[in-house]
Parts: C-alpha cells; structure tokens; sequence
C-alpha cells in the first residue's frame, strides 16, 4: 500500500497540470437528433459502449424504433460502464462526452459500435479524428479524465433505478424488456395516454 501512495500522487498531479482551458466536467450531449427533447414521451437506454448486445440493440431495437416513431418519442443514452466486464467501457463512454462537446456523441457512438472489436485507447482518438473533431481539444479532454465523475454518477442513478446490465431500456421512467416488439408495445400504450398531443 506504501508503495501505491507515491504512484497515485503522482497520477493525481499528472490530471492536476493537465491543460482544461475549453472543457467542462458536465455532460453535453443530447437527446438523440432524430427525436424530440420535448416530447412527453421518453425513452432511455442504459448501456456500456463496449458491450456486445448493446451493440446488437443498437442495430437491431434503437436505429428501427427512432426510424418508426421518430418526433414522437424523445430517445436519451444513458451511460453504464460495466468496468468489471468491459477494459474500455468507461473510457469510450469518456470519450463520447468529449466528443459530445463538439456536437458529435451519436456519431461517435455509430462509430464505436460499428467498429466495437477493435476498441482500445488508440482508436478512441483515431476515431475521433475521422469525425472531424478538434484533436487536441478532444485529446485534452479525454486524457483529463474530465468526464469521469459526471459519467459514473449517470451509472449510479442506473444502479438506484435497478439497472444491474446492459442494455436497460425505459420508457416514461417503467422498465420495458429490451426488445424491439416490447418497447414499441409501452410507447403505443405512452401515446395513447390521457393527456398525450395526437
């Protein structure tokens, strides 16, 4: 333990003279594009970037649920690092946030889930230069670790919420099955509320 004294303060020192001049601690990012951040209806998913099955149900349940209901729904990522499980996971979910900054969070979430296999330090910033994004700024950030803080208090509340893996998927606050059949099935039943705009 004597010995991890020394290296963690030298860590600490290290993110201390790190240069945060143009980002912020707070996660920028926001309701998918393709939806409506005012929509009565809301949909939220819990997942890891490095984990398989969210990557399926990004395929296979988000991209066709946001193409059938589209303005209708308001559709947000929540992140949910299973460090445990998943080396990268809360550096890719880090590296969102940062390219979140520049507007840019669900091209990079398209990006690493398409490319999720060679997922690793090196790519996270490889790919962030594919998208155009300001290198050093995004650099900075992810290597600040800036975003940590602020992404594992999201996985928090998905813990006090009952999330226990990915991906969880919640319509209006009520836990739904992830599957495409179910999550269409409580946002009908959310349309056809009382109250809701026709």
């Amino acid at each position: 333990m004597k010995r991890l004294l020394p290296l963690l303060a030298f860590s600490l020192a290290l993110v201390a003279c790190t240069d945060t001049t143009g980002i912020s601690e707070s996660l920028k990012r926001t309701a998918h594009p393709a939806t409506d951040p005012n929509a009565t209806v809301h949909v939220a998913e819990f997942a890891d970037l490095q984990c398989p099955a969210c990557r399926g149900a990004h395929e296979t349940i988000v991209k066709p649920l946001i193409a059938k209901y589209g303005k209708k729904i308001r559709y947000d990522f929540m992140h949910f690092p299973l460090q445990t499980l998943h080396r990268y996971a809360l550096e890719a979910a880090q590296a969102s946030e940062c390219a979140a900054d520049q507007g840019k969070f669900w091209e990079f979430v398209d990006i690493d889930y398409t490319n999720q296999d060679e997922l690793n330090s090196e790519t996270l910033k490889r790919w962030a230069k594919d998208l155009g994004l300001a290198t050093d700024l995004f650099d900075r950030c992810l290597d600040s670790g800036i975003k940590r803080k602020a992404i594992l208090d999201e996985y928090n509340k998905g813990k006090d919420a009952g999330v226990n893996g990915t991906p969880t998927f919640f319509v209006n606050g009520q836990r739904v099955e992830s599957g495409l059949t179910e999550l269409s099935t409580a946002i009908d039943a959310a349309l056809k509320a009382p109250g809701q705009k026709l």
